[in-house]
């Protein structure tokens, strides 16, 4: 199969869909790579790299699409990119398509096979291609809360730590999955005070257990909700529906019970947002205020140490994508699992969240396959 990867577009994204250790690993596998040039370099890879692992190097984003049958990104699609996509291709990459209407008319029209890493399951009912981005996500939304904090950068200038006789900042961490667990190993690792709130008792055992009880962990319900964000000085939103929009679990009435200057941090921004006044941003613009509580919705976290990430993204898409150039589409009746992320295909949505938080009809893909 002919696999392309073209240069991320999304402002402030730096990852990249393919190292050139994965591309060496394609070539391997008897596949023809083609890398649009500079693809790699805010990971840290030159075209020279990919070059040496067996990739050709294209001089636009066009020639990648036109010349492959795989495509394979870190990020969802952009407005640019919406007419290079056709029917012959298969789209491997991260799509969130519940808060986007626009990008899922995009790939419909297109007729592509688009295959999402954040549906791809696992036998355990995990996420395999979210939870590397969910770890780093995690870890970062603690490093942007302790410098919101400042007061330069507008926060209430409170030492994230403590010092003695001080007390530190006070975390609470809304969700306790794999983007909630690092948040608060790393916040707990740094010196602050955490509290997670989760559903899951077995989970909740887990966080007590990997922490040492240094984690206070509650229930999750609008009662604790309520009684823990005054006393809250970051909020982390943590929380995620596969395929479908995040919840809302705080209200723009509530910020009025929280600190002024205290800091909403929300990682599940990517599928909507979990706080009801958050709104995209990027690295260069991360924050804005309202009600006198600190907004950070950056949209790609993971895109502020692209190497780290995109090293990491690899490690977890490798076997799936290959298994994709290796068969087509034949893998997702091989796997039910990475048939879990085929969100869209000729024209039909094809996964059941995404499809009803569009309120859009969902198509059984092997039904739509077998009409093809």
């Amino acid at each position: 199969m002919r696999v392309g990867c073209p240069r991320e577009i999304k402002t402030n994204e730096h990852r990249v869909g393919l190292t050139p250790a994965a591309v060496r690993e394609y070539v391997a596998h008897g596949h023809a790579v083609v890398m649009e040039t500079s693809a790699g370099l805010g990971a840290g890879f030159s075209d020279a790299d990919y070059v040496k692992a067996g990739a050709r190097i294209a001089p636009d984003a066009r020639t990648v699409f036109a010349g492959s049958d795989m495509i394979v990104k870190v990020k969802e699609l952009q407005p640019t990119e919406f007419s290079l996509l056709n029917d012959g291709h298969i789209l491997f990459t991260y799509l969130h398509l519940a808060p986007d209407p626009e990008q899922t008319k995009a790939l419909l029209a297109s007729g592509c096979a688009a295959v999402a890493y954040e549906t791809v399951t696992d036998k355990n009912g995990g996420l395999p291609l979210l939870a590397p981005m969910s770890e780093v996500a995690g870890r970062i939304a603690v490093f942007s809360a302790a410098e919101t904090l400042l007061k330069h950068k507008g926060g209430m200038g409170l030492l994230f730590c403590g010092v003695p006789g001080v007390a530190p900042a006070r975390v609470l961490v809304l969700g306790g999955g794999v983007v909630g667990l690092n948040a608060a190993r790393m916040a707990m690792g740094l010196g602050a005070e955490v509290v997670v709130l989760e559903r899951s008792i077995p989970r909740m055992r887990q966080i007590d257990e990997v922490t040492g009880g240094r984690v206070i962990t509650r229930y999750s319900s609008l009662h604790a909700i309520e009684d823990e964000l005054p006393k809250a000085d970051v909020v982390i939103g943590a929380v995620l529906t596969p395929g479908a929009e995040a919840p809302t679990l705080v209200r723009r009435d509530q910020l009025a019970s929280m600190k002024k200057g205290s800091v909403l941090i929300d990682v599940a921004i990517d599928q909507g947002g979990c706080f009801e006044t958050s709104r995209p941003t990027t690295h260069d613009q991360p924050t804005y205020v309202v009600d006198d509580v600190i907004h950070y919705c950056v949209g790609n976290m993971p895109g502020a140490v692209p190497r780290t990430s995109s090293e990491a993204l690899n490690n977890a898409t490798l076997p799936f994508g290959l298994a994709l150039a290796d068969r087509g589409l034949e893998a997702l009746r091989a796997d039910p699992h990475l048939a879990k992320g085929l969100n869209v295909l000729k024209g039909e949505i094809t996964h059941p969240a995404v499809a009803q938080a569009l309120g859009m009809e969902w198509r059984d893909p092997f039904g739509v396959w077998a009409r093809s």
